[in-house]
């Protein structure tokens, strides 16, 4: 593929997080790409899962108290309703495939989209803004989701170009992707960020909707074909799914034989919740918290099998 090619490459993006210090070394600029092939009850980036750009209706936002009716009247197919105390509705049923004219009239943002095509040379000029600071800091771009791979020509494409420039990435995977697609990533990688949520299969496959093995067997692949790469494994301590000693023990004996292989366990956090209803769905999972008495319990579950200098804590 021609540098040329690369550049001009395209996929859809629905944010780019600058001066972030938590996925990865140094400071970084996170790319986030649409589309994911699990399901997680917990997920915060709901806007992630679907590969297609989504429509999001913020109503504390809304001017409809001063009469602003600018998306009603750009609004193609009847889909945002004036309802009889004033409130807005999105008949949601109505806007596949729409070019959402009415976020582009909103003044207050009450109405936005979650995804945008944009060219890789388009995405890379925003990163390289902070080059300053990923120097300094030995920081760069990572790729983030939902699963950045599963828009596996953009994302390799984006990759490809960021080393032309210099730029060190990294990317954060939940390592359901085809082993062809990571193994075509990695060279192009400085680090990698790697989800292991739960050994057991067939609960990791009821609380995020598909089984673990192709995870598992990619992250075996990938840390013994390139010892080197330095791997960041992630579990996201969930109330009632993982939240034991028994869950984190299977998944440290796991990462046990991997020297290369650090760990970090990141606590069950509710920030994401706004966002299900700002896209009209239920947070799966409602009011649950996480009793953070527990973490430093697993943490020393994973010291005790690790050792202390591949435990990470939580930032």
């Amino acid at each position: 593929m021609s540098a040329l090619d690369d550049r001009k490459k395209k996929g859809l993006v629905f944010n780019i997080q600058k001066y972030s210090v938590h996925d990865g070394p140094g400071i970084r600029s996170i790319v986030f790409l649409k589309g994911c092939p699990l399901s997680c009850r917990w997920c915060s980036n709901p806007e992630s899962q679907r590969l297609e750009p989504e429509l999001a209706f913020n109503q504390g936002r809304c001017l409809t108290f001063s009469k602003c009716t600018r998306c009603l009247q750009a609004c193609l197919r009847g889909a945002v309703i004036r309802e009889a105390d004033d409130s807005l509705r999105i008949d949601r049923t109505l806007c596949a495939g729409c070019p959402r004219h009415c976020a582009e009239a909103c003044p207050s943002q009450g109405l936005i989209v979650y995804g945008e095509e944009r060219t890789v040379d388009d995405v890379l000029r925003v990163v390289e803004q902070d080059a300053a600071f990923y120097t300094r800091s030995g920081g760069g771009m990572t790729l983030s989701g939902g699963e950045p791979l599963m828009q596996s020509e953009f994302a390799l494409a984006l990759l490809r170009e960021a080393r032309r420039r210099r730029i060190k990435t990294a990317v954060e995977t939940c390592g359901l992707v085809p082993w062809k697609t990571l193994e075509a990533a990695a060279p192009h990688l400085n680090y990698i960020l790697y989800d292991i949520k739960h050994m057991d299969s067939t609960i990791h496959e009821e609380q995020t909707g598909a089984p673990n093995g192709v995870i598992l067997e990619n992250f075996q692949r990938l840390v013994e074909q390139y010892p080197d790469m330095p791997v960041l494994a992630r579990t996201p301590v969930i109330p009632g799914f993982n939240d034991s000693e028994q869950a984190i023990t299977a998944i440290a004996e796991f990462l046990s034989p991997y020297p290369n292989v650090k760990y970090e366990m990141l606590p069950y956090h509710r920030l994401g919740t706004q966002k299900y209803h700002f896209l009209d769905r239920v947070p799966p999972m409602d009011d649950v918290i996480l009793d953070k008495s527990i973490m430093p319990r697993l943490i020393e579950t994973a010291v005790d099998i690790l050792g202390e200098n591949r435990v990470e804590y939580p930032k």
